[in-house]
């Protein structure tokens, strides 16, 4: 099966407020990085009562610019899709600027509870402070002048990631798809922030859609959003693959398992990479395909499970 068909021809016209769908702008904060593409994608949705999708970091010129297009429009929604500090932060100082509601799942929170000795990598990346007005369970709508959005529970990336769906309920159509699924490359899956069997589980639900466009949280949109998530699944699947045919040679750590997976891979992100092999490490150790002596880790020996993979 082939991996998905990454499109890297963004242009992200940073500060710009850039028209994607009807009633539907992206401003994208200038915060470039190895785990945010060209910057962090801002959503302004509806005409003269909106709402704001992922705000961003603290990040002044990027305030300036969402207040420059909302052009005094009444903003009445900030949706949060989660809580890693490229998406959160700005939202406080916006609410305060609109008094709109902060909507999102909920606080940020590890997929898992820390196992004794453990530390979160991605702790310092999320907004513990934050705690939105509302906090919507799977298929809530809020709703403004002329628009909705219903949430889709999809976590994964983190716990508390929310894709929303533009629209009623029962309705297809655009969904901004955050960090879950992005056209320029595949979510971070860390342990305990995330959970791989979580993902996988997320993305199966968003197969059982029929959306025609997902507007993502970094780069440009997913136009073939069915073909783009078997894509998705197909890679990850593969990556499962690797990982159990290193246990299945005798490579017992991750370091080991991330020299021969990721060989072609910038060395720079083999810390990200050992971090995914951890993900579906985890998801295997709980399908009974591997095992550990005590609690997983980034540092623990693995084996194969008897009876388990063959």
């Amino acid at each position: 099966m082939d991996g998905p068909d990454f499109d890297l021809d963004f242009k992200p016209a940073h500060g710009e407020a850039v028209t994607v769908a009807d009633d539907v702008q992206r401003i994208t904060v200038n915060n470039p990085g190895p785990f945010t593409f060209h910057g962090t994608n801002s959503y302004i949705v509806g005409k003269k009562s909106v709402a704001v999708i992922d705000p961003g970091p603290e990040d002044e010129a990027h305030f300036q610019a969402l207040m420059a297009a909302l052009d005094g429009r009444e903003v009445t929604h900030i949706a949060v899709s989660h809580t890693h500090r490229d998406h959160a932060p700005l939202a406080r100082r916006l609410k305060a600027a609109t008094g709109a509601l902060v909507v999102a799942e909920g606080p940020h929170r590890a997929a898992r509870l820390l196992h004794a000795g453990e530390i979160n990598p991605f702790a310092e990346s999320s907004d513990m402070d934050f705690a939105p007005d509302i906090a919507l369970a799977d298929g809530e709508t809020i709703a403004g002048d002329g628009w909705s959005l219903t949430a889709l529970l999809t976590p994964g990336h983190t716990a508390n990631h929310a894709a929303f769906a533009l629209g009623k309920p029962d309705d297809t159509g655009i969904v901004f798809s955050a960090d879950h699924v992005m056209a320029w490359a595949t979510s971070i899956v860390a342990p305990p922030d995330g959970s791989m069997t979580d993902y996988m589980a997320s993305l199966e639900k968003l197969l059982g859609r029929d959306d025609r466009l997902y507007l993502p949280g970094h780069g440009g949109p997913v136009k073939e959003p069915a073909a783009f998530l078997r894509g998705l699944r197909a890679h990850r699947r593969m990556r499962e693959r690797a990982v159990l045919e290193r246990v299945r040679a005798g490579d017992a750590f991750i370091p080991e398992m991330v020299k021969v997976i990721y060989a072609t891979t910038d060395p720079r992100l083999h810390g990200a990479a050992a971090l995914s092999v951890f993900a579906h490490l985890e998801d295997l150790l709980e399908r009974g395909q591997v095992e550990t002596d005590g609690p997983p880790s980034l540092t623990g020996a693995y084996r194969l499970a008897p009876g388990g993979a063959t």
